[in-house]
């Protein structure tokens, strides 16, 4: 598989469609890349585009259509992108724990896949500044979707957190604020609806089966165009 290496290339990737609303362009902004001049661009394209849909798909599309428009702060890192932010003390992890992680082109020491998104739920952030507390939102996650790990910061008052997939969920949910540790290894843990009361009820996102297309061999000779023509296709359910 070849690499992004034509501005062409880089245009067609930009368009690939990830889920019902989410573009590769969407989760591809960096500031770090942008201040420091670095590109953020996967490696491995085809992995990229695998993990960002299972993430996508899963998570933040019924988040988008539970609580209105999401606002993604933070998605796809390269490998320069992650070890500069390291470097720079800009709350990046170093690249190994990043892998399967914000670098989804990378997979885990055990081989797995994942990917992470830095978000803020505009809805809940109206909430949190009114003293909503913080777990309400992490425990309503824990009951209805199938994350792996969350990271909540108070975010200077957005109550934004990290929100991932990954192959083997871990389902664990800390946070910079207190408790550190809300729930670790929480698999068989459920029903904590005292603390939402209030919150929607999840909605479904309408448009499943992006992820059971097959592995694309190769980015660099793809149509871009065809190929979102093909995940509408092969998806279950779709509303136009």
């Amino acid at each position: 598989m070849r690499k992004i290496e034509a501005y062409e290339s880089l245009e067609k990737f930009g368009r690939i469609r990830l889920s019902k609303i989410f573009f590769m362009r969407d989760v591809m902004y960096s500031e770090i890349a942008n201040f420091y001049g670095v590109q953020n661009i996967p490696s491995n394209p085809v992995l990229a585009i695998q993990a960002g849909t299972r993430l996508c798909e899963e998570l933040l599309e019924p988040f988008n259509a539970t609580f209105g428009r999401i606002a993604v702060r933070s998605a796809y890192r390269s490998c320069d992108v992650s070890y500069l932010g390291n470097q720079k003390g800009h709350t990046c992890a170093c690249n190994e724990a990043n892998h399967a992680a914000h670098i989804w082109d990378e997979r885990d020491t055990k081989g797995l896949m994942g990917a992470t998104a830095s978000v803020v739920v505009p809805w809940f952030m109206d909430k949190y500044a009114a003293g909503a507390d913080w777990r309400a939102l992490a425990y309503w996650i824990h009951d209805n979707l199938p994350y792996s790990s969350l990271e909540f910061f108070d975010g200077k008052g957005m109550c934004s957190f990290n929100i991932s997939w990954h192959d083997k969920p871990k389902k664990n949910i800390t946070s910079w604020m207190k408790p550190r540790i809300l729930l670790k290894d929480a698999h068989d843990i459920k029903d904590f609806s005292e603390w939402y009361e209030g919150l929607p009820k999840l909605v479904e996102s309408g448009m499943n089966g992006f992820a059971t297309l097959q592995p694309l061999e190769s980015f660099a000779d793809i149509d871009a165009e065809a190929y979102v023509n093909n995940i509408r296709s092969n998806s279950r359910l779709i509303n136009e």
